[in-house]
């Protein structure tokens, strides 16, 4: 296992090509394929991986660039896993409210304070959570100066108490970290656990999870950042600063995940057959429930990507800060799992968000 490195040194981009497989050759993936290659040559963002695929399997698969680039040249390999960031939200703790509300051991309406008694507010859903309509502010960065689950949950009740539900949104992580202590209570196990046994599991995810254990298998993250007390470089551990004081685990942020294992994901997602989802789940995400353009919003899941590219009705998609997406049309019958570091060594959110737009207006190109 490498040494830490030195945090201060960055190490050359290796500009490597892709290694691509093309499972449809009917589509022309050629403009594809070049602006792959050229993200890959101008080093941002520094390591990519890509699937589009269908109900039946990958159509598409490239992924290159580097892992880290800070102290070590580690390039992105067919098995790194990234960050997710706020895929988190929806790969995890979505899927395991559909699976523990299917069983009946929750509902959408129920209260926040029926599975959280200390909840400061009767009239706060889990809809709301998973809408993002509960009024909560959208970020706080308890880490500066909490850690732990029971001073930083205080903390989020307190934030809570003047947070009246409006129906309108206000995208929060805070939702999210409710939403997964919720979670934890209705299905009586931890966050981890419960997604391990009923979605990791049931999909084959076997390399998809919260605190992984070999830092070298991971995609390198962010050089002396704002998610951390102290600098340094984030490798190996969740980016995110209230996840990892939260200790790796959390419904907003924490789990990592490789490209292979998210096409399993996002297979169940076009032709659900009852593992994770079935059909009514499906189309309970992918229904209208809040807010407008630009940030329309399902059960969880963000609806109408007009940005990136002419995409049918009932398409979801949810992105990550690190640099990740994934988008799913049953409609087109494909599906688009986008995995980058594109915050390291540092971010640049704006050409984060333009790659996105480019990588998905050229997948609708080819394959739409």
């Amino acid at each position: 296992m490498p040494q830490r490195p030195d945090a201060h040194v960055i190490e050359p981009v290796d500009r490597s090509r892709l290694v691509v497989t093309v499972s449809d050759p009917s589509k022309d993936t050629r403009r594809l394929l070049g602006a792959l290659q050229e993200l890959i040559d101008d080093g941002f963002p520094a390591g990519i991986s890509l699937a589009v695929t269908g109900p039946e399997g990958p159509l598409f698969s490239a992924y290159g660039g580097s892992a880290c680039r800070v102290g070590v040249q580690m390039p992105v390999t067919e098995s790194t896993s990234y960050d997710l960031a706020s895929l988190t939200k929806i790969v995890c703790t979505v899927s395991l409210f559909m699976v523990l509300a299917a069983r009946g051991d929750c509902d959408i309406d129920d209260p926040v304070a029926r599975w959280l008694p200390d909840f400061p507010r009767s009239d706060t859903t889990l809809e709301h959570l998973l809408t993002h309509t509960s009024g909560l502010i959208a970020h706080r960065p308890f880490f500066e100066w909490l850690e732990g689950r029971q001073a930083i949950e205080a903390a989020v009740y307190a934030e809570a108490t003047n947070s009246v539900p409006a129906g309108q949104v206000c995208y929060s992580d805070l939702n999210f970290m409710l939403l997964g202590w919720a979670l934890e209570a209705s299905g009586r196990e931890s966050l981890d656990q419960l997604f391990s046994r009923h979605v990791a599991r049931s999909l084959g995810m076997t390399h998809t999870g919260f605190r992984p254990e070999h830092r070298e298998d991971t995609a390198a993250t962010e050089l002396d950042g704002d998610q951390r007390r102290t600098p340094g470089l984030v490798w190996g551990e969740v980016h995110d600063g209230n996840a990892f004081a939260l200790g790796g685990v959390s419904g907003h942020a924490g789990l990592f995940a490789p490209l292979s294992d998210l096409v399993l994901f996002a297979r169940q997602l076009l032709a659900p057959d009852g593992r994770v989802f079935d059909a009514a789940a499906l189309e309970a995400m992918s229904a209208r429930r809040a807010g407008t353009q630009p940030d329309v919003r399902g059960i969880g899941w963000r609806l109408e990507p007009e940005e990136w590219g002419d995409w049918p009705e009932a398409t979801i998609w949810h992105t990550g800060f690190t640099g990740t997406s994934i988008l799913s049309s049953p409609r087109a019958g494909i599906a688009v799992v986008l995995l980058t570091n594109g915050v390291h060594p540092i971010r640049r959110l704006d050409d984060q968000a333009a790659v996105r737009v480019r990588i998905h207006r050229l997948v609708a190109e080819a394959f739409l």
